[in-house]
């Protein structure tokens, strides 16, 4: 028989530190709430879908070695740390502005642009050094080096995926239950406000805390 690629203590050790990961506030649940809770589930869920897409493909970039030499240089690193703080900026500054024609939840009933909010949960996530943190910092303690390395990183990068994406999806459908007590078009603007400012805390947060160090 076999050897399993991953014994069934490591599996569970590491899908508890993926639900402890993904329930700390980051960039992917202040901007679900704050979309959900305004536009709707049916864009929660396909920023949901995007966020998903990013991380699948930033695990594929650990199989590959990409995330260890964007980590190991400096120059790389730091853009793509800049670029997800600045765009997280931006989503929060959108958010504070609130278009009423995108926003409003008495307006919700138009059909959303699910592509656009699908492509800024993966740009979100390309673009979050958090992420990349995650992969290159966490996934190593738990990697067997005696077992298939690239069957262990396929398998945790899936199990991390359908961690955050049950945890995203709970986010969205939370947010948008929501919504009736939002029809208030100033109450509606006060919740969306503060997780715009949330928003901003995390990405002033993230900058600070994902400086590069050379020991990533």
């Amino acid at each position: 028989m076999s050897e399993s690629i991953v014994t069934f203590e490591t599996l569970l050790a590491f899908v508890l530190t993926c639900l402890v990961i993904e329930l700390t506030p980051g960039p992917n649940m202040a901007y679900l709430a704050v979309l959900s809770a305004s536009t709707g589930r049916r864009a929660g869920f396909a920023a949901t879908l995007g966020i998903a897409s990013g991380l699948l493909i930033v695990g594929l970039g650990v199989a590959l070695g990409l995330t260890a030499v964007i980590a190991s240089s400096r120059f790389a690193y730091e853009a793509l740390r800049l670029a997800g703080v600045l765009y997280l900026f931006w989503l929060a500054w959108e958010g504070w502005r609130g278009p009423e024609e995108e926003t409003s939840p008495g307006k919700a009933t138009v059909a959303p642009e699910d592509s656009k909010y699908f492509w800024r949960g993966l740009v979100i996530n390309l673009l979050n050094p958090k992420a990349g943190i995650f992969y290159v910092a966490i996934f190593p303690t738990f990697v067997d080096e005696l077992r298939p390395l690239i069957a262990q990183t396929v398998t945790f990068s899936a199990i991390y995926v359908a961690v955050a994406t049950a945890v995203h999806s709970a986010i969205v459908l939370l947010a948008d239950a929501a919504r009736p007590w939002l029809e208030d078009r100033q109450r509606s603007g006060i919740i969306r406000r503060l997780l715009s400012l949330l928003l901003v805390a995390i990405a002033i947060w993230l900058l600070f805390v994902t400086r590069y160090t050379p020991s990533l």
